[in-house]
């Protein structure tokens, strides 16, 4: 289910650098609102100082997440004045660039990722997560967010044939094992409400496993409940809980969710993505569309492929 997440939260490309920092350095990254950042040691050490609180030492393995795209800070040294980072860093919107940057001291050597969000519809989920999210590396744990964060490192510093595709996929990946990881790591998850606990809760989960698979089945309360092997009453009560919305409020909110990702991700026809998500008519799907987003969805499919034409030609032109 995290991996349909995941899919769902990106829109247009995504941005990633191999850095090389040399002291003395310290860049401020401004907010981006509607998007999520990471940040992976490779080499050395450096500290991030985040929105609020304390500044936060960085060792090599170490993986930062920062779903809410609130602006950072990243330096050698605490005490550092920050400089406005600059579009350096991204060249131009490429989606994997290695600059240098710094002076002539110590080496660090970090890596950057950027997703932008579907605007106004970020899957609960991470509307759930903490301003911040520290992993620090221990031997032996999430491995498989370790050996993803060695595969996009190479990837981005050796550019070979069909590297975009790579390294998009490698992106994913890391967000996916960066989620996982965390919810592994929460404490007494079931004893909370939130997705948290809704993850891990045996009866939810396997509720929401079956909308997030089928989203066209004609599912009712009560035949999620019998997936679920809850009471209808009981898992009612216990879906709204810890996801914060009813069952079938939120298996709309799913389908239309999942529409609108095909409208912008594909040239499928309005009546074929009706009928992928559950809906028997095109009209009740384009009323429905409607009210959740605000427009037809025909004219949402037109303004997705319009904006992703002038993000290509962006990247073309180093815009």
């Amino acid at each position: 289910m995290l991996s349909d997440v995941v899919a769902l939260m990106r829109t247009g490309r995504p941005l990633s650098a191999r850095v090389t920092w040399r002291a003395p350095w310290g860049i401020a990254i401004p907010a981006r609102p509607g998007s999520a950042a990471f940040q992976v040691v490779l080499r050395g050490s450096c500290w991030l100082v985040p929105p609020s609180g304390d500044p936060v030492p960085l060792n090599v393995g170490d993986v930062v997440f920062l779903p809410h795209g609130h602006g950072y800070g990243l330096t050698d040294s605490p005490d550092r004045p920050l400089e406005e980072a600059s579009c350096e860093l991204h060249e131009g919107g490429a989606l994997f660039s290695t600059p240098t940057i710094g002076g002539t001291g110590a080496e660090t050597v970090t890596i950057y990722g950027s997703y932008r969000m579907a605007p106004g519809r970020v899957h609960p989920i991470l509307g759930a997560l903490p301003e911040l999210i520290h992993l620090p590396t221990t031997l032996g744990r999430h491995p498989e967010l370790r050996a993803a964060v060695e595969l996009l490192a190479g990837e981005i510093a050796t550019r070979r044939p069909g590297a975009d595709t790579v390294v998009t996929s490698l992106l994913d990946m890391l967000q996916l094992y960066i989620l996982r990881a965390w919810l592994e790591t929460v404490p007494g998850m079931c004893e909370h409400t939130g997705w948290a606990a809704a993850l891990s809760d045996p009866a939810i989960s396997q509720a929401l496993d079956a909308i997030h698979r089928d989203p066209a089945h004609r599912w009712t309360v009560a035949s999620l409940a019998a997936r679920a092997g809850l009471s209808r009453a009981g898992f009612a009560r216990r879906f709204t809980e810890f996801v914060g919305q009813p069952p079938l409020t939120y298996l709309t909110w799913w389908r239309l969710a999942t529409a609108a990702r095909l409208l912008r991700e594909s040239d499928m026809p309005v009546a074929e993505v009706a009928r992928q998500v559950g809906y028997g008519s095109e009209f009740a799907f384009g009323n429905a569309f409607k009210r959740e987003y605000g427009i037809a969805p025909g004219r949402y499919h037109r303004l997705a492929c319009d904006e992703a034409k002038s993000e290509l030609v962006g990247v073309r032109l180093g815009a």
